[in-house]
């Protein structure tokens, strides 16, 4: 049991949710402000008590001054990327179909004898990637380094999210909000199946409902659940426009906000210090989280499905060797064994 926090009239009340366990992802338009929403939606959660987990896999790594860490402080913390070899590691356990850490790449599966991850559990993992950050867990994946502009990928950083949250065996009442690389990089990998809800942060401008419908068409095969979150509304026209656009499928709009451009100068304030109406669109993104489900085999289906795509089509080459030989196919992850693995 836990208690969550929803905001009305500036004032928060408790309510209780038994069962949520869910992974929050945030996409849009560079720019539209999905780095400003993951850090209020995080905020939110921490300021209820929330045990949540927030993930920069932006190019752009803001989040963690969007969450009230200084310049100097949000440059200073270790990153994903740079502790691939100890992630890949750890996550291998004793899984007999990995005959080395080497062997892992960003999609690999876990399987019996693999490590199953709690977002909020002391490992090696969370000693070296993980850092305390405005009430929440945080970890980046990392800026590219100098002698990585032009001839580094980035996904190769954001493979490190990838293969951490393969591994990433969430209890109930916790919660891991990603903030997504921008627009339709999002698709360069599978990790944009590793989420029970996905916002996408929608401007009220023709570009931005681009990004959202080109979004929507390439997840639309992929059980994606997506809710769209206007953002930047300062005028009725605003509201008018994105309801046009998009009918049901708009969840809320956050409007201008003074508290916004605070945290943006480097005052950050208390998220029960919101604006009213801001606070109840958070909550009732709240609401559509913990009104979420997981179906379990069909997370471990699509990570298996990506896994092999990317063993054909580069990860066979690299490896020297057959990678679809990873994948356990009796295993299925799940609260059974969370509860199995504490109980050991």
């Amino acid at each position: 049991m836990y208690l969550a926090l929803t905001g009305n009239e500036n004032q928060f009340h408790l309510r209780l949710n038994l069962e949520s366990r869910v992974k929050i992802a945030f996409v849009g338009k560079g720019g539209s402000g999905k780095t400003t929403l993951a850090s209020l939606f995080t905020a939110y959660l921490s300021a209820s008590q929330h045990p949540v987990l927030a993930i920069d896999a932006d190019i752009n790594q803001h989040l963690a001054v969007a969450l009230g860490a200084t310049e100097e402080d949000a440059a200073a913390l270790p990153t994903l990327g740079d502790h691939l070899p100890l992630i890949k590691d750890y996550l291998r356990g004793d899984n007999p179909l990995i005959p080395s850490a080497d062997a892992m790449i960003k999609t690999t599966p876990p399987g019996r004898g693999s490590r199953l991850l709690g977002p909020m559990e002391d490992s090696p993992i969370s000693e070296a990637c993980f850092r305390e950050v405005g009430g929440a867990r945080l970890a980046v994946t990392g800026k590219f380094a100098d002698d990585e502009l032009g001839v580094a990928c980035y996904h190769s950083k954001v493979g490190a999210a990838e293969l951490l949250l393969n591994h990433l065996l969430d209890d109930a009442g916790e919660y891991v909000v990603m903030d997504m690389t921008a627009g339709a990089d999002a698709f360069a990998s599978g990790l944009f199946t590793r989420f029970d809800v996905t916002f996408l942060v929608c401007e009220p401008t023709v570009r931005s409902l681009g990004v959202y419908r080109q979004y929507a068409e390439y997840a639309r095969d992929f059980g994606v659940r997506l809710a769209v979150v206007g953002n930047k509304v300062t005028e009725d026209d605003d509201v008018d426009f994105l309801r046009e656009q998009l009918g049901e499928n708009l969840l809320g709009w956050i409007t201008s906000s003074g508290h916004v451009r605070a945290a943006e100068r480097g005052r950050p304030r208390p998220i029960s210090q919101l604006e009213s109406h801001n606070l109840d669109v958070l909550a009732t993104m709240l609401s559509l989280v913990d009104a979420s489900t997981r179906d379990w085999q069909r997370y471990q289906e699509q990570a298996v499905e990506f896994h092999l795509r990317n063993a054909r089509a580069w990860g066979n080459d690299r490896a020297g060797a057959d990678l679809a030989a990873q994948v356990d196919p009796g295993f299925v992850p799940g609260p059974r064994l969370l509860a199995g693995a504490r109980e050991g």
